[in-house]
């Protein structure tokens, strides 16, 4: 097949629009497998071709050190890319994690990309044994070690930690998984004889942080195997009672997942209790934050006034702004200080009833004959 085939070409609203109307069950699940591939270029192109033709949606990382892959499949088509996977010798019987909820949307496009790793963990592999993991354990035991007290870590970014985590656990300021280990192993040295238990979303980022604190001097340390994905699915195959609280953040367009009713964080703008978490709509900021329905109708869906007038003007004004600009969440990728983003947004409603602009420069990127810029965001019909 041609290489210019093996990647989507459509534009998102076009992929949103197709998958809406598509009319097809579908499954999503997660799988990984470090396992030592070669001619990964080729096998990207050859995997590409082969779940396209299946309706397969995703995201797929492959790297000499194995794969780590979130697909949407369609449910029609589960045996078939089963049978496909178990006829590759390094996939065969590579374990699934089938989503808590699923409204069948949860990719709009199929990505399969070569990568060092697959996962970008920042370590130095050949520093330490990655095959020395933690003991994993399943769901009953989990808890039970938990109630026998030992310390629960979570191996996720902080952002992922905000709507949902274990009662009780150490939670991570690091927005990264490379700072989240070094975080743990600072704050826990004094506990290195301690039982250790970490748990992740689909259990991968365990698999190296586990081996980690194991070569850091931790001498008991498990990992939570499947992550909450196949905890949730622990439960309720056995009956279990849930130490997870809230909602589980998941990287697709769903964003989360429900795991308990439980509401564990509060608006970052208003400080309600809220667990809604998503993207402020104004494209460069697209920081992640936790908004109440309340204030994302107050604020058009941002995070700021100011994000607000960007997102409110005509799109070829906001086009001509954002050239040249950067995206905010390239350098961090969600708000962590709701007191200063609650100061920030009094600054600024401020400022706009004394202006009536938080943006005069846009003015200047309106093109000729455009409207004024109060009578874009103010208009007096």
């Amino acid at each position: 097949m041609d290489a210019h085939r093996l990647r989507n070409l459509h534009r998102p609203d076009i992929l949103r629009e197709r998958l809406a109307h598509e009319g097809v069950p579908r499954t999503t699940l997660s799988f990984y497998r470090y396992v030592r591939l070669s001619e990964v270029e080729a096998l990207r192109d050859v995997l590409y071709a082969e779940w396209e033709a299946l309706g397969v949606l995703g995201r797929v990382y492959i790297a000499p050190e194995g794969i780590n892959a979130q697909v949407s499949v369609p449910s029609a088509e589960l045996e078939v890319f089963r049978a496909a996977l178990d006829a590759r010798e390094a996939f065969a019987r590579v374990p699934w994690k089938i989503a808590v909820e699923d409204d069948g949307r949860s990719f709009l496009k199929l990505i399969v990309r070569v990568k060092k790793k697959i996962v970008a963990d920042g370590l130095a592999d050949d520093a330490f044994d990655v095959t020395n993991v933690g003991e994993h354990l399943d769901a009953a035991t989990f808890n039970r070690k938990m109630e026998e007290g030992a310390l629960v870590v979570d191996m996720r970014n902080n952002y992922e930690c905000l709507i949902g985590h274990f009662d009780g656990a150490y939670l991570p300021k690091a927005d990264t998984f490379r700072g989240a280990i070094e975080e743990v192993v600072d704050q826990l040295k004094d506990h290195k004889d301690r039982e250790v238990l970490m748990y992740c979303t689909g259990g991968i980022r365990c698999e190296k942080a586990s081996a980690y604190l194991k070569h850091q001097g931790f001498t008991k340390v498990a990992q939570l195997h499947g992550g909450i994905i196949d905890y949730a699915r622990q439960l309720k195959a056995e009956g279990l009672k849930s130490k997870y609280l809230g909602q589980n953040f998941v990287f697709d367009e769903r964003l989360t997942e429900r795991i308990t009713d439980d509401v564990v964080s509060t608006c970052m703008q208003c400080g309600s209790p809220c667990d809604r978490i998503t993207n402020c709509h104004e494209a460069t900021c697209n920081m992640l934050l936790v908004q109440c329905d309340a204030c994302a109708t107050k604020y058009a869906d941002c995070c700021s006034p100011s994000c607000r007038e960007i997102h409110l003007l005509p799109v070829e004004v906001q086009r001509a702004w954002r050239k040249g600009r950067s995206t905010r969440s390239t350098r961090t990728k969600a708000i962590t200080d709701p007191e200063g983003l609650r100061r920030r947004i009094r600054e600024e409603e401020e400022l706009l009833a004394l202006n009536g602009t938080l943006h005069p420069s846009v003015a200047g990127a309106r093109g000729e004959g455009g409207p004024e810029l109060t009578e874009v965001i103010h208009p007096t019909s």
